[in-house]
């Protein structure tokens, strides 16, 4: 069973990527959360993977951090929820944004994500309210966020707000990354940084 794989990134799409482990290319079924944090081609790329076997094929799902995983392994385990459909609920929601509409019942957002209706959404709902806390921690006690932000930081906000982020846990993102590198980067490698920041809860 394949867990994780590194390899050079030999393409990338927003539904999947290949990735050449020593001169096999692996074909790998991503969410946009995933897509968005990843380097450019022919760079170095390492995703967690959960392998799904059926019977007349073996697909690989790849995430760049483990609550991505985990909440795919959660929403697969639920009667009617299949591995693209898991797929498009964490394409369509951010890890927070999810756990917080499971443990509220908030059916209407949970109904937003392609391919996902009012009976599945009260579903999920129903069977992840008492598992989804491990996905993310509860966040701790709200900071200030008065610091104006420069151009490329507000370029960053809006891009990840419009992927789902809420904008007060990017701004505390932008903030910490900004006091441990103050460099200037381009906007692409900001977004991944925040990304990958964001996963760590």
């Amino acid at each position: 069973m394949i867990a994780a794989l590194t390899g050079r990134l030999a393409f990338k799409a927003p539904s999947h990527v290949t990735l050449d482990v020593q001169g096999v290319g692996y074909e790998v079924f991503i969410p946009l959360s995933t897509f968005y944090a990843l380097p450019d081609l022919n760079e170095a790329a390492s995703l967690s993977i959960h392998t799904h076997l059926r019977e007349d094929a073996i697909q690989l799902f790849g995430f760049l951090t483990a609550h991505e995983k985990d909440a795919f392994i959660l929403l697969t385990g639920i009667s009617g929820i299949g591995p693209k459909l898991a797929l498009s609920v964490l394409s369509s929601l951010s890890i927070p944004d999810f756990v917080s509409a499971v443990q509220t019942g908030d059916l209407d957002k949970l109904s937003t994500v392609p391919g996902i209706g009012k009976k599945s959404a009260a579903r999920i709902a129903l069977e992840l309210k008492d598992k989804v806390e491990r996905l993310h921690p509860a966040a701790t006690a709200a900071q200030t966020l008065a610091e104006p932000l420069d151009r490329l930081q507000e370029d960053a906000l809006s891009a990840l707000v419009n992927l789902g982020y809420k904008p007060a846990e990017v701004k505390e993102s932008l903030k910490r990354l900004a006091g441990s590198s103050p460099e200037t980067r381009p906007l692409k490698d900001l977004i991944r940084e925040v990304l990958k920041d964001l996963a760590k809860g």
